[in-house]
């Protein structure tokens, strides 16, 4: 049986969105639509501050993901909540470790309180893009994970990133397991990288279309590329963003879709014998 994993972008409440609300209470659960996806996806990228969300959404959605069996992934930003962390920055190696050992901290200690832990990092936004071709930017990813694995004392976290890019290639150079990630709901060009935002055909939403790229992907078939061409996209997981219109049906139409083919759906990461 083929097996593969589903994650999505969650915990991204922010200021002026219909996320920011009650929810975000200390104590409160995961927004309505978090959790609800959380019964389809077995990984959560889980927003760290500096994009979106904040301790309380940290906390809701490790204790929700934990109950649900789903693996726990931090997803680290440039710090740039006004454009939602899709503005590249230009940092130096050292301040890309910064910033993503800071929230990988932050996550996790929200993990702990709540009997989890994080699994896996995944980059957010335009910093996932940057180091799809910047080593400095991306050996700076790798040194965050390094640190916090002398910290803990354990084994570096998964990296989880574009099939290809700079960041896997040092991730695995390091000694750390390095795992490619597809996108459900984006348009990919021939050359296996993604359409940019704002140009046609960069977000898919219809959930049939979405439905049966993803079972081709996981099945080792190709899928159309916006000039017209095909790619093989191969890759151990597959992203619904959480923020694209109708994210939810997307994520239930890809459940069932990959279910009928026979497709396992399974967290690529141990999670520790947590939930279901």
């Amino acid at each position: 049986m083929r097996r593969i994993d589903l994650n999505c972008d969650l915990g991204e409440a922010r200021r002026g969105t219909p996320r920011w609300s009650a929810s975000l209470a200390a104590g409160a659960g995961p927004h309505p639509e978090d959790a609800a996806l959380l019964d389809v996806v077995t990984s959560a990228n889980v927003a760290c501050g500096f994009h979106a969300g904040n301790r309380p959404t940290m906390a809701a959605t490790a204790s929700a993901a934990a109950e649900r069996g789903v693996a726990l992934g931090a997803h680290p930003s440039y710090r740039d909540s006004a454009n939602f962390g899709r503005r590249e920055l230009e940092l130096s190696r050292d301040a890309v470790a910064d910033l993503v050992h800071f929230q990988l901290v932050e996550l996790d200690m929200a993990a702990r309180r709540h009997g989890t832990r994080v699994r896996y990092v995944k980059p957010h936004g335009a910093l996932y893009n940057r180091i799809v071709r910047d080593e400095g930017q991306a050996a700076g990813v790798v040194d965050a994970v390094l640190r916090y694995a002398d910290d803990a004392g354990e084994d570096p976290l998964p990296v989880l990133g574009l099939p290809g890019s700079a960041v896997l290639d040092l991730a695995a150079a390091a000694g750390v397991r390095a795992v490619g990630e597809a996108f459900a709901d984006r348009g990919y060009r021939a050359d296996g990288t993604l359409v940019p935002r704002g140009e046609p055909g960069a977000v898919l939403t219809d959930p049939d279309e979405v439905a049966s790229r993803v079972v081709a992907m996981a099945t080792g078939a190709a899928i159309p590329t916006a000039e017209g061409t095909t790619v093989v996209v191969a890759a151990a997981s597959v992203c619904v963003h959480g923020d694209t219109p109708g994210a939810l049906a997307l994520a239930r139409s890809v459940r069932s879709a990959l279910d009928a083919a026979g497709v396992e759906v399974a967290p690529f990461v141990d999670t520790g014998g947590e939930g279901r």
